[in-house]
């Protein structure tokens, strides 16, 4: 039988981009018939999409890899490659997306949200795209760029209605059994429930019928919001439910009072989240058959999910929560316009790194693209490399960070020796083949 999963990894690598061509047109009674290298086509990117069908991230935990198709390369007569479709990664409603250091990326909390996982690589141009009137006969063409390629941590939040929270063994997998179809684990020791469980309670009559969803989730003890016990892997489920059922046992087997009970549960919500004790709730007074006479105490009720006293009550208060905020959402909704949430990562700049004395690293993907060309010992090539990274503002960045003449500026595989003049620097290529006095102006001008 498959276990629930609700922590996972996740390697998404996105397509690399197809390379341009480098062709010149070829025909009989044609002389000199010029540049006809085709373009490579786009790398496919990896998205996540929350979906319903998935219950939980089960599907990770054995197989974390997740790889788009690469786009096709160019050809000559600019025949362009096919782009590499792009790969959908189903996930479950709820999913948090997260760095491998723990910092928040996405959150995937309603049906159908996108976030780009990893964006495919884009196609490099082929020779037929660098014809001009100063340059006839270009005999290079720009590489494919690799796709993205990154680890990523996965969290479910699951999304109920209600939550059961309580001390373990508190009969919170008793009383969902009781009310849904939902089969969790049942013994008289202490974190039998080690896994969520959802069942789905009805309540009412036909035509005035509420359904919704109840969460048994393990128990919670003192210090869980510092990570004890089950710790946060508890918690983070109750996070997105409407409302919360607060279990006292009344006949607990350490003679912790209802009162105690409750003090412990509700200081370990507010130390793990504030607003959760604001949240609407449910106070009940748990295996109420043990107790025949159950003295008044903290909560607003008493139940027994064995003998069926006060469940009635119960689920007709939770219906009428579920409901109330349901409406409270809806009319949220109908005043601003509801769509599918899309999330892309924020562009990258270009960044500057110091790697030694007299040594710089240039970052970014735009920054790897103005270099990425398949001969850059062409001189075309060149001058197109040095008039891009000067459009990207590389003289100012480099001079900002303190770079000075004769420094090594290393940017995509290819090194540069970076010269200021005035306002302006000068790039060199790095290259024994190249005569070391050749330089050129990132400007442009000899």
């Amino acid at each position: 039988m498959a276990g629930f999963v609700d922590e996972a990894q996740l390697h998404a690598k996105a397509g690399d981009g197809g390379a341009g061509a480098v062709s010149f047109r070829r025909e009989a009674h044609v002389d000199k018939g010029g540049p006809d290298g085709g373009d490579g086509a786009r790398g496919g990117d990896v998205w996540l999409v929350a979906t319903p069908n998935q219950a939980s991230l089960l599907g990770f935990r054995d197989h974390p890899f997740r790889r788009a198709q690469d786009g096709g390369h160019g050809s000559g007569k600019r025949r362009h490659g096919a782009r590499g479709p792009d790969l959908v990664v189903p996930v479950p409603v709820g999913t948090v997306v997260r760095e491998r250091d723990g910092s928040l990326l996405c959150d995937l909390s309603g049906t159908g949200d996108r976030w780009l996982a990893a964006e495919g690589g884009r196609g490099g141009r082929g020779n037929a795209r660098f014809l001009s009137n100063t340059r006839r006969a270009p005999a290079f063409a720009e590489q494919g760029e690799r796709g993205q390629e990154r680890w990523l941590g996965l969290e479910l939040k699951l999304v109920a209605d209600v939550a059961l929270v309580g001390f373990p063994n508190v009969g919170k997998s008793t009383l969902i059994s009781a009310v849904s179809a939902a089969k969790p684990k049942v013994a008289d020791y202490p974190f039998t429930t080690l896994q969520p469980h959802l069942g789905v309670v009805r309540v009412g009559g036909r035509g005035d019928e509420v359904e919704f969803v109840m969460a048994d989730v393990p128990g919670l003890v003192e210090g869980a919001a510092e990570g004890r016990g089950l710790g946060h892997r508890f918690l983070r489920h109750i996070e997105r439910a409407r409302a919360l059922v607060v279990l006292l046992d009344l006949a607990a087997a350490d003679g912790t009072s209802p009162d105690e009970q409750l003090r412990v549960l509700l200081g370990e919500l507010a130390r793990y989240q504030p607003q959760l004790v604001d949240r609407p709730r449910v106070v009940v007074g748990s295996r109420a058959d043990l107790v025949p006479d159950a003295p008044a105490g903290p909560f607003d009720l008493a139940v027994s999910a064995v003998t069926g006293r006060g469940m009635a009550d119960l689920l007709g208060r939770l219906a009428g929560m579920v409901t109330e905020d349901r409406r409270a959402e809806e009319a949220a909704a109908a005043g601003s316009a509801s769509e599918v949430v899309i999330h892309r990562p924020a562009p990258e700049g270009v960044t500057v790194e110091r790697l030694e004395p007299g040594v710089w690293r240039l970052g970014g993907r735009t920054a790897e693209r103005a270099v990425g060309f398949s001969d850059m010992t062409d001189d075309g090539a060149m001058d197109e490399a040095i008039r891009r990274l000067r459009r990207l503002g590389v003289d100012r960045t480099l001079s900002r960070a303190g770079a000075r003449d004769g420094d090594v500026v290393h940017v995509g595989g290819v090194s540069f020796t970076w010269y200021r003049d005035g306002a302006e620097g000068l790039l060199e290529v790095d290259d024994p083949l190249r005569p070391a006095a050749r330089r050129r102006r990132a400007g442009g001008r000899g």
